[in-house]
C-alpha cells in the first residue's frame, strides 16, 4: 500500500466520502487512489474556487466534512476566497493540498510556493506530511480538527514522495472534541438580564437558529417578552411556516441603529455583538445602543442547545408554546415589472416545502425575510464571510450534502461571474439546482457603498467600474455553454412561469431575472 492509498483509505474509514478536487502532476497518485477505492464520491470542480464552495455548502448540509484536492501553493490560493467564507460560516472541511516531493523543492521549479504560508489564513490547523507512513495518520488528525465542533478548516500538505513511498494501514481518527457545557452561572446570568423589566433581545446565531435550539428560544421569548433576532449573516437558519419567527438584524447600519434603538438588554447565544460590515464616516461601528448591557451566555464553540435549555428550563418556559411562530400563508402571485418585493412575493408563494435558499443575492435580496415566514418550512444559507462568488458553489455542494431537497442559489450577475464554473458540475452531477440570477449588468451594492462612504458623485470612470454593461453578460448563453437548461425572465409573472418549470423538474435549471 502506498501513502496515497493509506490516506484515502483513512478518509472512507472515517466517514469523509465525498471528494471536491481540481488535482494537478503532484497529486496522481491521490487520483488513482480515489479510482481504485471504494467508497469515495469525486465531484470536478473546474476552478478551486469551486471546490472549496461546495466544501462548505455540502458540510452546512450533511453536517460533516468533505474533503477537497488541490494543486499547490497556486490551487490552493484559488480557493482562498471561499476557504475565508468556509471559516467564517464554521464549515468542518480537510484540504488535502499536493506539493513537490520533499527532494525537488530545493531546486525551486515554477510552482514551489509557501503551502503553509497561503493556507494559515483561512485554515484553523496546518501540517505538512513528513513521510508516506505518517500520512495516514497526519490524515486522521485532520479529520478530527475538522470535525471538533462547531466546525474547523484542517489543511494537510502532501509532498508527492508521501503519496508514493510505501505506507501503513489506515488510521481511525480520534473523536471530535464535543461542544463546551454553558456554567450555570452564566445562565443564570442570562437569566437576571431578560428579567430586569428593561427592553431585551435575544440574540441568534450559530447552531442556535435550528432545531430544537430554535424552540427553546421561541419558548423564551414567549415567557419573558424579548425580542428575538439573528445575525444579518448565517449559516444555516430555518424559516417557514412551524417555524419560530427571526428578524435579522438589517445590514444597512441607519436600519439596524432604527431596530436596535432602545435595547437595554442583549443576551448572546452563538451570536456577537452587531457591528457593521464595514466603517461608514460619521456613523458607528457597534450597532447596539450606547449603555446597552451584553451578557454572552454561549459562544458558537459551546452547547448553544444545552444553554437555551437550560435557560427556558430557569425561566420555567419548558411547557411554554414557542412565540412567535411563522403561518403558512403563500401570497397571491404578483404581476408587472420586476421589483425586490415583487421578487420575494413570487418566491413565498412558490416555493416548495423543505428547500434550501442558498442567498448571495446581497442589494435585491435584503428584504426577502420580511416575506419568507409565510413560505414553507425552509432553510436558509447566507454568505458569511462577505468573499462574493459563494453561491454558486455551495449550492452544488449543498445539493450533495442534501440529495433529496430543492436547492434554491439567489445569485447576482457580478458575484456569478467570479464561479460560473460551479454551473458545469451542477450539469455533470445533475444536481437539483435551481438558480435564480438576478441580472441588474453592475455592481449595484457598489453605487450605494459609494454614496455611504461620501464620496462624492461617480463620473464616468468611476461607472464604468461599477458597471457590467458594454457588453451586457448573456446568461442565458453562459448557463447553456455550461449544459445548464436556461431561459430569461423579464417580469414577475415570467419569473413565476419559469420557477414552476424548475420546481417541477429535477437537475439544473438557470433564470436569468433581468432587473
Amino acid at each position: 500500500m502506498n501513502g496515497a492509498h493509506s490516506l484515502v483509505r483513512t478518509l472512507v474509514m472515517n466517514g469523509v466520502d465525498v471528494c471536491f478536487s481540481n488535482p494537478g502532476t503532484s497529486e496522481m497518485h491521490f487520483v488513482a487512489a480515489l479510482d481504485r477505492v471504494e467508497g469515495m464520491r469525486c465531484v470536478l470542480g473546474l476552478f478551486e474556487g469551486v471546490v472549496t464552495g461546495a466544501a462548505d455548502g455540502y458540510y452546512r448540509m450533511a453536517g460533516k466534512p468533505a474533503c477537497t484536492l488541490l494543486h499547490l501553493g497556486p490551487g490552493l490560493g484559488n480557493g482562498l476566497a471561499n476557504l475565508h467564507n468556509a471559516k467564517k460560516a464554521r464549515s468542518g472541511i480537510v484540504n488535502i493540498v499536493g506539493e513537490h516531493a520533499t527532494y525537488h523543492l530545493k531546486h525551486d521549479a515554477p510552482l514551489t510556493a509557501d503551502i503553509e504560508g497561503v493556507a494559515r489564513p483561512m485554515s484553523h490547523w496546518v501540517k505538512t506530511s513528513a513521510s508516506s507512513r505518517t500520512l495516514a495518520g497526519d490524515c486522521a488528525l485532520a479529520i478530527k480538527k475538522a470535525n471538533d465542533a462547531p466546525g474547523h478548516i484542517a489543511t494537510l500538505i502532501a509532498p508527492a514522495d508521501t503519496a508514493w513511498g510505501e505506507a501503513d494501514a489506515p488510521v481511525e481518527a480520534e473523536p471530535a472534541a464535543p461542544r463546551k457545557p454553558v456554567p450555570a452561572e452564566v445562565v443564570s446570568d442570562a437569566q437576571r438580564a431578560l428579567t430586569r423589566g428593561e427592553p431585551a433581545m435575544l440574540l441568534l446565531g450559530g447552531a442556535a437558529l435550528r432545531g430544537k435550539a430554535l424552540e427553546h428560544a421561541g419558548r423564551i421569548a414567549a415567557k419573558t417578552g424579548c425580542r428575538l433576532m439573528a445575525e444579518y449573516n448565517n449559516a444555516r437558519m430555518e424559516g417557514g411556516a412551524g417555524r419560530v419567527r427571526i428578524d435579522r438584524v438589517p445590514y444597512v447600519v441607519d436600519n439596524a441603529l432604527a431596530a436596535l434603538n432602545g435595547t437595554r438588554q442583549v443576551v448572546l447565544a452563538g451570536a456577537k455583538v452587531p457591528v457593521s460590515f464595514f466603517a461608514y464616516p460619521g456613523k458607528p461601528s457597534v450597532l447596539i445602543p450606547e449603555g446597552c448591557a451584553v451578557t454572552r451566555m454561549a459562544g458558537v464553540e459551546d452547547d448553544i442547545e444545552g444553554a437555551l435549555a437550560a435557560l427556558a428550563a430557569e425561566l420555567g418556559a419548558q411547557r411554554t408554546g414557542p412565540a412567535p411562530l411563522n403561518e403558512l400563508r403563500r401570497p397571491e402571485l404578483p404581476s408587472g415589472a420586476v421589483t425586490p418585493d415583487g421578487i420575494a412575493t413570487v418566491l413565498a408563494a412558490l416555493l416548495p416545502e423543505n428547500a434550501v435558499v442558498v442567498d448571495e443575492s446581497i442589494t435585491s435580496g435584503r428584504n426577502l425575510g420580511a416575506f419568507m415566514g409565510a413560505a414553507a418550512p425552509h432553510d436558509w444559507l447566507n454568505i458569511m464571510g462577505g468573499s462574493i462568488g459563494w453561491a454558486l458553489p455551495v449550492a452544488a455542494g449543498a445539493a450533495i450534502g442534501a440529495p433529496d431537497r430543492k436547492i434554491v442559489a439567489l445569485e447576482g450577475d457580478g458575484s456569478a461571474m467570479y464561479t460560473l464554473q460551479a454551473l458545469w458540475t451542477m450539469a455533470r452531477e445533475n444536481l437539483d439546482v435551481t438558480v435564480v440570477l438576478l441580472a441588474n449588468r453592475s455592481y449595484q451594492i457598489l453605487h450605494g457603498e459609494l454614496r455611504n462612504m461620501g464620496a462624492g458623485t461617480p463620473g464616468q470612470r468611476a461607472q464604468d467600474m461599477l458597471t457590467l454593461d458594454r457588453p451586457n453578460l448573456d446568461w442565458v448563453a453562459l448557463a447553456r455553454g455550461h449544459g445548464v437548461e436556461a431561459a430569461q425572465a423579464v417580469s414577475l409573472e415570467e419569473l413565476a412561469q419559469q420557477l414552476q418549470r424548475a420546481f417541477a423538474r429535477r437537475g439544473p435549471y438557470l433564470i436569468e431575472l433581468l432587473i
